[in-house]
């Protein structure tokens, strides 16, 4: 009997582990070759995980709900030419399976014992936490050590250069370190009154809500805001959007201009497209432009359009409309929605004149555009100075005062409104 081992793949960059929310199957169906088995969740994104072998689910190792480590086996699937006909109808799931060494990467106790996030949010790989049982750790003391990795996490080198130096009886908490952990604030308490109605946050609004908490915890924020004159942008597209649908099949939204304004300027200012790891600095090479969207839930997510700086107007336009439309039909990959380094957010479409975003992690500037009004302003002419109605809109950049000061934010969130200023009337598409 040929049996394939289905194990949980790798969901992109940075994720360890993901969690079963659905089965799609169960033991004894038929599947097909690229067909859905199950359906799984991230700190990034859902998705529907294929089967690579047609033939018949024998097992399934975990129950929904469960969370299973990259690379794990979650079930196994006979691909035997008489499978049908030997496979049970309804074999139940087998539970024990869970916890049997064999189908996680690392010890199951390692997984029970210390948790992959701390009260305080602060995520450890497995390896850490590994480690950490191995030599008595306690979460309390992992909480305390210093971290260099993404997002200050630690790494197995920081841990193993705090066990080195860590003498006889000494606790994380009471050796040397320069950037202590600080303890989780405490939310107030909530009273209820009559009428009021509890409803639980979703997955994802618990996702969101942990990511922003942590990037203000992480990340000083500032804005800076400018005023910018569009007209000439609103009138192009004007012109051109019947045209432009018709020979490309896509309409053109403000979206794709703001994006390539912004890729340009990156690449005259690129200190704004760098992260933060401890002590150093990452410099992108590719600028990789995340659009937040909301979704019909009112959650949000971010999709990203690599590489922006080298795709024309009609590139970026055919991107945008992509992402947009799968998004909001919950058909993103993984690969969609990472490798970001710069975040545009558009709170213009909800009537919002300005907004001061949170930065997306572990990036260190978002910049958001406002709606378009008219408004009267003053042009100067060589004949003087005068009043004309003109489409204005405003443009803020939070940014991360760590390695951002306000010269750069400044200059950019200026840079960025030069280009749209300068936007040809004219240009072809």
């Amino acid at each position: 009997m040929a049996q394939f081992e289905l194990v949980m793949p790798k969901m992109g960059e940075s994720v360890a582990e993901a969690t079963i929310i659905k089965w799609l199957k169960k033991p004894g169906d038929s599947i097909e070759l690229d067909e859905p088995v199950l359906e799984i969740a991230t700190d990034k994104v859902d998705s529907e995980i294929p089967s690579p072998v047609a033939g018949i689910l024998e097992k399934i190792l975990f129950d929904e709900g469960q969370t299973i480590l990259v690379n794990g086996v979650i079930a196994i699937i006979n691909t035997s030419a008489e499978a049908s006909s030997s496979a049970p109808a309804s074999a139940p799931a087998p539970v024990a399976a869970a916890k049997a060494p064999e189908v996680v990467t690392t010890a199951p106790s390692v997984v029970e014992s210390i948790g992959s996030k701390s009260e305080n949010g602060r995520f450890y790989s497995p390896l850490v936490r590994n480690i950490a049982k191995e030599e008595k750790i306690s979460m309390q003391e992992l909480d305390s050590i210093p971290g260099t990795g993404k997002e200050g996490r630690v790494t197995k080198d920081d841990l193993m250069n705090w066990l080195s130096n860590r003498k006889p009886g000494q606790t994380a908490a009471s050796a040397p370190i320069s950037a202590p952990a600080k303890a989780a604030p405490v939310a107030p308490a909530v009273s209820m009154n009559a009428g009021d109605e509890i409803i639980e946050m979703d997955r994802m609004r618990k996702l969101i809500a942990d990511h922003m908490v942590m990037s203000k915890a992480v990340s000083p924020h500032v804005t800076s805001f400018v005023e910018v004159d569009v007209t000439n942008m609103v009138l192009w597209r004007e012109r051109v959007k019947k045209d432009f649908e018709k020979r490309e099949g896509e309409k053109i939204t403000f979206t794709p201009i703001i994006i390539e304004a912004v890729a340009r300027a990156i690449k005259d200012l690129p200190m704004i497209n760098v992260s933060v790891s401890g002590t150093s600095i990452i410099k992108r090479k590719n600028i990789n432009i995340g659009m937040a969207t909301a979704l019909p839930s009112g959650n949000l997510i971010v999709p990203v359009i690599k590489n922006a700086d080298t795709l024309s107007l009609v590139g970026i336009t055919k991107s945008v409309n992509d992402l947009a439309t799968r998004a909001r039909a919950n058909k993103l990959s993984p690969d969609d929605i990472s490798g970001g380094t710069f975040t545009v957010t558009n709170v213009g479409s909800f009537g919002n004149v300005m907004g001061t975003p949170i930065i997306n992690q572990p990036q260190v500037a978002i910049m958001a555009v406002g709606v378009i009004k008219k408004k009267p302003a003053v042009l100067e002419t060589p004949q003087g100075d005068v009043i004309a109605i003109r489409h204005m809109m405003f443009c803020s950049l939070s940014y991360d005062h760590r390695v951002v000061d306000g010269s750069l934010g400044g200059s950019f969130i200026r840079k960025v409104a030069d280009y749209l200023e300068a936007f040809d009337i004219n240009r072809p598409y």
